[in-house]
């Protein structure tokens, strides 16, 4: 699969009652940029990062969301969504940002990534968007977009390739991460066959587990 970044966006500081950070600024307002941007180990260089306890570090790094999925939100919601509407940085094109293998590992401008784990809705998000219950309806979507650890360290602007250069054999996808955590824990399980999910994460499919007997 080779696909292409549509745009890279930053995140400028947003000042809102709805921003989760505790002096109520949010970066999930990410706008397009001109010309490469580097992405770092922790994060792409110049973003703003509001809630660090919940974004940024090295296994949410880089926050990619598909332009096709976008284009489904934007008939849904009836308005448009400009690249970075989602709080994304990479705005991907022909890339099944859902379907993406935990671990597999991206070719993008210089720097090489890795797929880790899906976004999870908050109220940040919906205050953003400001649909009260866009939560539910993100999650009944299942379309989450996937953060990224930066692998090697480089340079990505708009019009770059996204070439998969490296796919796990166990499969296990970023929609199913998405689903065993929310509404299809039954699917928990299949998660432990994804050794490169973060550490946290694996410990909470096991708590869950064991307390599921």
């Amino acid at each position: 699969m080779t696909g292409r970044v549509a745009a890279v966006n930053i995140g400028v500081v947003t000042e809102a009652d709805w921003a989760g950070d505790a002096s109520g600024r949010s970066g999930i307002d990410k706008r397009p940029v001109d010309g490469p941007v580097a992405l770092l180990t922790e994060g792409a260089a110049g973003d703003f990062i509001g809630e660090r306890a919940h974004h940024g570090g090295p296994d949410k790094a880089v926050y990619a969301y598909a332009e096709e999925d976008a284009a489904w939100w934007a008939a849904e919601i009836g308005r448009s969504i400009r690249p970075g509407g989602f709080g994304e940085n990479l705005t991907t094109y022909a890339v099944d940002v859902t379907g993406a293998v935990i671990g597999e590992q991206w070719a993008v401008g210089t720097a090489v990534l890795q797929v880790t784990i899906p976004r999870t809705p908050c109220t940040t998000f919906a205050g953003f968007w400001g649909v009260p219950d866009l939560i539910r309806r993100f999650t009944v979507r299942a379309t989450p977009g996937a953060y990224l650890r930066v692998l090697r360290e480089g340079e990505v602007g708009a019009g770059d390739p996204v070439e998969v250069v490296e796919r796990p054999a166990h499969g296990v996808t970023i929609g199913e991460v998405f689903r065993a955590i929310t509404l299809e824990p039954e699917l928990l399980p299949r998660l432990l066959d994804a050794t490169d999910l973060p550490e946290k994460l694996r410990d909470n499919v096991r708590r869950r587990l064991a307390l599921r007997g």
